[in-house]
């Protein structure tokens, strides 16, 4: 049991230089106010991840979901591939261990998907029309976002399927295709058309035959990028990007015993275990640089070397001599970049896959006046999302950003909103943001530790097998356990501890979901509600005149 007695809660500092309040000398009044949980502040899809969490906490599932869905279409994928910022800024870890927000997450998507929950377009037709380019995860949440918006939308993807790098660059076993399919599904049954099998190659062209109002164009980074290395008799090669998609279709190609994967990052290691699962008996990254500054998840580099996947840190690729790779031993210096050290080693490998990330392939919109670009073909973008061309907006991994599903379906919601303002003639006008509540403003004095409930995870020799799902959900018990252990920072709960604390009988009560006020007739300032609160949902203000 962890706990504070009232003395040691930090006092206002007015409460410290004068002491408590005592009726007509009141110095200081409660207020009851909404701090910003640390959640949802590092949320890159903008989620209200405490609103729901309090429904499901409470056994309200669908609520929970609906309230999700305002946000993000796709819960039941971001429970499986979001790397969850939100639990990294959890208060919670300061005293045990972060909510496991993303297994809730997905919980409350797979139960969706279970049950048949629907959502539905919350404004009347608009009479607008917008294209949209692009059906990975930034169009598929801007078209989603836009038709409920009441906005006609017309997906149109260059590919056999949409879902773009969900589909084709995270493998099963990360992703089960069952799931991203059917919450896919539930966004083109809203009204959203998706046109496969079309490339647009004219944006312009194709936003004036069909009558487009405007545009968001989102086509990822599909294009490898290459690195010039010596080569004498190269043997087999081939890039990251285009071996995961021949494996998701089905077309792997036969690589070898061996096989060596260059690069560090998140693609590099799902290229090493799907190598593994394709019938490699070794898979080694050679990767520049040590585990420390490596760009790939630990936990992804984790599951990798759980399944026997090599590592050969900082090791650089000078030269290729058939199955021969020559590689420079490197150091990190004293800025963390890598160095050469001038000492060789010679690796074998019968195949080298590259992963050393992706360009985007924005060539077509050179002709389109007022785009600007930056290295590797990303398009500018300003802070509603547009291009310099007028009408014409951007986002996902084709505009400046970090390069995750769920940043670029938060780039999907906020491109639809500025979109929306844009059609409507109007700005877009965003509620002001209140004050992140950091752990030292709670005061926890009722808490019992309570550790997070892990996911299971299939057995490493299982996984070699095939590409079953690694990481598993939480049932119903373990997922409304984990809601429970939020704190509700910031944000009354309707504990009752104010109402209870209070000596004189000044708080009132207004009802399930509408909190209290005060009665300052009776309120002497004392300040035991601000000291019981465990949230910080109270603050102590100077009286006025006082």
């Amino acid at each position: 049991m962890i706990s504070r007695k009232p003395d040691d809660v930090a006092r206002p500092p007015d409460l410290q230089q004068h002491g408590r309040g005592t009726g007509p000398i009141r110095t200081q009044r409660p207020i009851y106010l909404d701090l910003l949980p640390p959640c949802n502040n590092a949320c890159p899809a903008g989620e209200n991840i405490q609103a729901w969490l309090s429904h499901a906490q409470a056994g309200r599932y669908e609520r929970a979901w609906q309230t999700l869905m305002r946000d993000n279409p796709m819960p039941a994928v971001h429970g499986r591939v979001c790397y969850h910022p939100c639990e990294t800024h959890c208060n919670r870890k300061e005293v045990d261990s972060a909510v496991s927000i993303h297994a809730v997450e997905r919980f409350l998507g797979d139960l969706a998907l279970q049950a048949g929950w629907r959502v539905e377009v919350d404004q009347p037709p608009s009479g607008k029309r917008v294209m949209v380019v692009g059906a990975g995860p930034s169009g598929l949440s801007a078209a989603y976002h836009l038709t409920r918006l009441g906005h006609q939308v017309q997906l149109c993807e260059a590919g056999p399927m949409a879902g773009g790098m969900m589909h084709f660059g995270i493998p099963a076993y990360r992703l089960p295709r069952q799931e991203l399919e059917a919450e896919i599904h539930r966004i083109e049954s809203l009204g959203v058309e998706i046109l496969l099998n079309h490339k647009v190659v004219d944006v312009l062209a194709e936003r004036d035959a069909g009558g487009f109002d405007a545009v968001f164009i989102a086509i990822g980074a599909h294009l490898s990028k290459r690195v010039d290395i010596p080569a004498r008799d190269a043997g087999k090669i081939l890039d990251a990007v285009t071996f995961l998609r021949q494996a998701a279709t089905g077309e792997g190609p036969k690589l070898g015993r061996r096989i060596a994967i260059y690069g560090g990052g998140n693609t590099a290691m799902d290229a090493a275990r799907t190598a593994k699962r394709l019938g490699a008996e070794e898979a080694l990254i050679i990767y520049r640089r040590d585990r420390q500054h490596m760009p790939a998840h630990a936990s992804e580099a984790d599951e990798a070397m759980e399944e026997g996947v090599k590592i050969n840190w900082l090791r650089s690729i000078k030269e290729i001599d058939q199955t021969h790779i020559q590689v420079q031993v490197m150091q990190i210096n004293a800025e963390g970049y890598p160095q050469p050290t001038g000492q060789f080693e010679t690796l074998e490998a019968d195949a080298l896959i590259l992963a050393l990330g992706q360009d985007t392939d924005t060539g077509f919109l050179r002709n389109i006046p007022g785009i600007q670009f930056k290295t590797g073909g990303t398009v500018m973008v300003d802070q509603n999302m547009m291009t310099g061309h007028p009408g014409i907006f951007a986002g996902g991994d084709m505009v400046p950003s970090d390069r995750t599903v769920t940043v670029a379906v938060g780039h999907g919601k906020k491109a639809a909103r500025h979109v929306d303002a844009f059609l409507r003639g109007g700005p877009c006008v965003k509620a002001p943001k209140h004050e992140i509540v950091d752990f030292n403003k709670l005061h926890i004095w009722y808490l019992t530790e309570a550790e997070q409930r892990r996911q299971a995870v299939l057995d490493a020799e299982e996984r070699a097998y095939g590409f079953a799902e690694v990481v598993k959900g939480l049932g119903e018990r373990e997922a409304t356990y984990e809601a429970k252990r939020c704190f509700s920072c910031g944000n009354c709960f309707e504990c009752d501890g104010c109402y209870g604390a209070c000596p004189e009988q000044a708080i009132i009560k207004l009802g399930p979901g509408l909190r209290y006020r005060y009665d300052f007739d009776r309120c002497t300032g004392c300040a035991v509600c601000y000291e019981q609160c465990p949230c910080h949902a109270i603050e102590m203000i100077p009286e006025l005149g006082a």
